[in-house]
């Protein structure tokens, strides 16, 4: 490719798809042999938020290089997008485009507009007063059926709904999601500052809901398919040896009732299935908790309401399970002293087990929000620890405690 052939849409995509899902070293090392020109071409037709994240990985020099082949609205725009946090609207936002003053009649508006449309994309008319306040909103359709000596003030819809700079995206989708718009105003105290796409902000939360599954078990949102191994080996190593660590912790726990083990070699066969049982209790809680958070539906909800339904659902599902559990035992320890015993102590360890590690499989993200970490990250490695821990601890010491 040269500095002066077109930018290629398909390789365009590919390179918005790599940053879109966190590589951002992987997209600029797709950019960082082109010429100037290519790049300022590519990161221009690019979301803001995306080409923000690959000019932050080019030298201060090139930097200015490429910038200084993008035109000077563009910049512009950036510098407001920068002025703004991760992962909130004003990072997604637009130039406001097809903005008039209330008095302007439809005959007029529909002559700028067909200026305007040959540089942007305009879905909406949105008319504003001298001072940028957002009044009003106009379909296109009621332009068309209109009388053309009418202002725009007159077929506007007042006070119409619009997102702010600083809100986060989780919470911007979950308004879009209610109502469907293509486009939506973003405005600050009132004034109108930018457009964001519906699709856009669907764009963004779709990604987190994709590297979530990721996330939750250690592996980085910068590893790709084709990540070199040394890199790849890199990001995961740290979470496997904090797993290794904390698999330690629930071998301790173990080891605390050799004794117990010993003399109750049923016991044994019984570990594994409480510590799955559990596990998957708690990552149900956890799934949920996560999907709550990503769909902003945590805000509506007492984080506290949260984890007492998650430990209702432990105690209702380990009832069940730890049912059947303690059958299997009283059939499986029939050469034991006390099966039935046995087979108590196994019910009650399943239903207290799945009762906690329904409150962590909640709590663990929450925790990690309120720590500021991302709540997903190796959430699953604190939740099997706990889930472990617990479930070995209850059957051993129970066991311990009333029957020997």
């Amino acid at each position: 490719m040269t500095a002066d052939s077109p930018t290629d849409p398909v390789r365009l995509r590919e390179i918005e798809r790599e940053i879109a899902r966190g590589s951002a070293q992987t997209a600029y090392a797709q950019l960082a042999d082109e010429p100037d020109a290519v790049v300022a071409e590519m990161l221009t037709r690019m979301m803001p938020p995306h080409a923000l994240r690959i000019l932050g990985k080019f030298r201060d020099r090139r930097r200015e290089a490429i910038l200084s082949r993008v035109p000077e609205t563009r910049r512009r725009q950036w510098d407001v997008n920068a002025s703004y946090p991760e992962n909130t609207v004003g990072r997604l936002m637009a130039e406001p485009v097809g903005v008039f003053p209330p008095q302007t009649t439809i005959r007029d508006a529909v002559v700028e507009l067909r200026e305007q449309v040959k540089t942007a994309f305009i879905t909406y008319i949105h008319v504003t007063d001298p001072d940028g306040t957002l009044l009003g909103v106009v379909v296109m359709r009621e332009m068309l059926l209109a009388d053309p000596g009418l202002t725009l003030a007159d077929i506007m819809i007042r006070e119409p709904f619009a997102l702010t700079g600083q809100m986060p995206v989780a919470e911007a989708m979950h308004e879009a999601v209610q109502r469907h718009y293509p486009v939506y105003p973003v405005c600050d105290e009132g004034r109108l500052v930018g457009l964001v796409r519906g699709e856009d902000l669907f764009q963004q939360r779709v990604f987190q809901l994709v590297v979530q599954a990721g996330s939750m078990v250690g592996v980085e949102k910068e590893e790709r398919l084709s990540t070199p191994w040394p890199r790849a080996l890199r990001l995961r190593n740290p979470w496997l040896l904090l797993n290794l660590l904390t698999a330690f912790a629930a071998g301790a726990v173990v080891g605390v009732f050799e004794g117990t083990i010993d003399k109750i070699v049923t016991l044994a066969a019984f570990l594994p299935i409480l510590a799955g049982q559990s596990g998957n209790t708690g990552c149900q809680a956890l799934a949920v908790t996560l999907r709550g958070m990503t769909l902003g539906e945590l805000a509506e909800r007492s984080p506290i309401t949260v984890v007492a339904k998650e430990a209702a659902l432990g105690v209702l599902n380990g009832v069940v399970v730890g049912a059947l559990a303690g059958l299997a035992m009283y059939v499986t320890a029939g050469n034991e002293s006390n099966p039935l015993a046995l087979a108590g102590i196994v019910f009650v360890a399943m239903v207290g087990s799945c009762m906690c590690s329904g409150i962590s499989g909640a709590m663990v993200p929450i925790a990690l929000r309120r720590l500021g970490a991302d709540p997903a990250t190796a959430s699953s490695i604190f939740l099997t620890t706990a889930t472990d821990i617990v479930s070995m601890g209850l059957l051993l010491g129970l066991a311990t405690v009333f029957l020997l």
